[in-house]
Order: C-alpha cells, then sequence, then structure tokens
C-alpha cells in the first residue's frame, strides 16, 4: 500500500451519515465501537479514496472540508441534485452532509491533471 491521507469527519450519527455517503457512491467498510454504547467509527471506501466518520467528540472539528477529484461529476451532481459549477481548473460542486462537513468534488477540465 501507498502512503495515503485519511480525512476523519465528526459526526452525531454514523447510521444517517453513512446513508448520506453511500448515496454518492462510498462503500462502507466497516464500523467499530469497543461497546454498543459508545460512539461509532465508521471506515468508507470510493475507488481509491477512504473516509472516516467519527461519533468520538475528540476525533475531528465540526464542519470539516476536503477536496475530492473524481472522474464522474455528473453522477455526482445527479445522485445529490445539485448543478455542476465551472472553475478555471475544474468543474465543481460542494456537497455538505448532514453534520455540515463538506466534500468539494472536482473533474479537472480537458487537458489539466
Amino acid at each position: 500500500m501507498s502512503d495515503q491521507m485519511v480525512p476523519i469527519f465528526r459526526v452525531k450519527d454514523a447510521a444517517k451519515a453513512i446513508a448520506f455517503y453511500q448515496r454518492v457512491g462510498f462503500v462502507l467498510e466497516g464500523t467499530h465501537q469497543f461497546a454498543a454504547d459508545l460512539p461509532v467509527y465508521a471506515f468508507l471506501l470510493r475507488g481509491n479514496v477512504q473516509l472516516h466518520l467519527s461519533e468520538h467528540t475528540g476525533d475531528a472539528p465540526k464542519r470539516s472540508l476536503a477536496y475530492f477529484w473524481v472522474q464522474d461529476i455528473d453522477a455526482i451532481a445527479d445522485a445529490v441534485g445539485q448543478t455542476v459549477e465551472q472553475a478555471p481548473w475544474a468543474r465543481e460542486l460542494e456537497i455538505v452532509d448532514p453534520d455540515g462537513n463538506r466534500i468539494r468534488c472536482g473533474q479537472p477540465n480537458s487537458g489539466t491533471s
């Protein structure tokens, strides 16, 4: 495995957040709880991109932001009912999960890497 950086988003309700991210193509790889009455930590994957969701209060600040390069931004736009905007560097849109965390998605313009 090569080196990777994985964003961790703080969520209040892991089940609700997992359902949101599954709508835009993430797959739930698993969850962890030390006990049934303790916070949930979830592992999601979309292609080679990992995302972790945590109900633990100290794991991440509220309302974080991550940038996510994608190959088919139109599929994400369709899934969330949003319009893609054209920026000088990419076609972009921003999705906001139920806890206010934001993922800005970008599909590079033709000829841009």
